[in-house]
Order: structure tokens, then sequence, then C-alpha cells
């Protein structure tokens, strides 16, 4: 096993419908705007921008993230990053009822030196840290919501 690469998933019922929740999620400049771990993000060009982590660990993340599959009939938006994590994320929104089902799967491989060399004995509190950083999405996501 290679305590640097990790896969996560996860799944939110919101009561949004999902042309509303992919509107949101299709406009990554304004992630800090909702979603407090996101601390910056930067156009770079028309389909690459860098932006800038901060949880509860006292370190910054900063990756430089290429638009991917970009699909508004199949609610799917996926980027590809690079940097301290390098790797991929994809949103998947698909109807729920009167709202909304949003998957967030994450594949990437850890290239911060520091957290590197600490992921042997630190994967879990990373592996939490990510949970955190989810949880304050989906509150953070549903309230954007919420205000349009």
């Amino acid at each position: 096993m290679n305590p640097n690469h990790y896969r996560f998933t996860s799944l939110w019922d919101l009561p949004a419908p999902p042309a509303a929740v992919l509107a949101v999620l299709e406009r990554g400049e304004e992630y800090p705007c909702w979603w407090p771990q996101v601390r910056e993000v930067a156009q770079v060009d028309a389909t690459t921008g860098r932006a800038r982590f901060r949880s509860v660990l006292p370190y910054d993340l900063v990756v430089t993230v290429e638009q991917g599959r970009h699909d508004p009939e199949a609610g799917v938006l996926e980027v590809s990053m690079r940097g301290d994590l390098e790797g991929w994320a994809r949103w998947t929104v698909t109807g729920l009822g009167d709202g909304s089902r949003v998957r967030y799967d994450q594949e990437v491989e850890v290239r911060k030196r520091l957290m590197r060399l600490l992921a042997p004995v630190a994967r879990p509190v990373f592996r939490a840290n990510h949970a955190l950083m989810m949880r304050s999405a989906r509150r953070g996501l549903t309230a954007r919501l919420d205000g349009l």
C-alpha cells in the first residue's frame, strides 16, 4: 500500500435541481465564496486555474487544476490536478426527487514533501482532515444554493 495515494468519495443529497448545482460547481473561481477551505483560486487561462487549500492542519496545498470532462448533460465535471496533489477530481450530479444527489470522487498522490514524510503515521489524520473539509463544502454549497 502506498501511504501517499488517496481515494475519496463523498455523497450528498441536496434540495436543489441538478442544473442549479452544476451552475455553482462550474464556477471554480467562486469556490472560496462558499467553501471555506478553498482559500484562493486564480484563473490561469480558459481551462486552467491555480487553487490554494487549507483546512484545520497547519499547511497549505497548492494545485494547478485543468478542466477535463465537462458534460452538463451527464452531470459530470472533472479536473486533473498537479502540484502538491497529483491526480483528478470529479463531481457527478444527478436528479433525486425534487433535488440532487452529488457525488465527489477524488484520486490523488500527495507530492508535498512534509505530507509524504508524515504519511506513514499521519495518514488517518489526513483522511479525517479531508472529511472535515468535505462536510464544510456540503454546508457551504447548500447555503450557496439556498441564496440563489
